[in-house]
């Protein structure tokens, strides 16, 4: 188990919801990864992000999907892409990344709480 934290601690963490609008292979990195173009509403706009996800997904199935993601990381250069964001997801049995979602319809920024 993780050390313990305080509320304000996890406020400072922004999470939001977003809907992915593009999505491209990313051969170039180290280890199998997708480039994501996330809309994360209005107020923070579209941030890129670089997600290990290929074993459960293909860019194809991702647009459209909405994603939860922390968008007050300062970005980082993944090879020749800047990622901006850190799309969320959960490690699966067999170590492969599933990816963290709303079960209902959340607009675009929705910060969690």
């Amino acid at each position: 188990m993780a050390d313990q934290i305080t509320f304000d601690d996890f406020m400072k963490v922004d999470i939001r919801v977003g809907t992915v609008i593009q999505a491209e292979p990313f051969p170039e990195a180290r280890k199998p990864a997708i480039k994501l173009w996330v809309d994360y509403g209005d107020e923070i706009g579209v941030k890129k992000s670089s997600a290990q996800i290929t074993v459960h997904y293909d860019p194809e199935m991702l647009v459209g999907k909405k994603v939860m993601g922390v968008v007050n990381f300062p970005p980082r250069q993944i090879g020749p892409f800047m990622s901006e964001a850190l799309v969320l997801g959960f490690y699966d049995a067999g170590d492969a990344i599933v990816l963290a979602v709303p079960d209902k319809d959340t607009p675009n920024g929705a910060r969690l709480c």
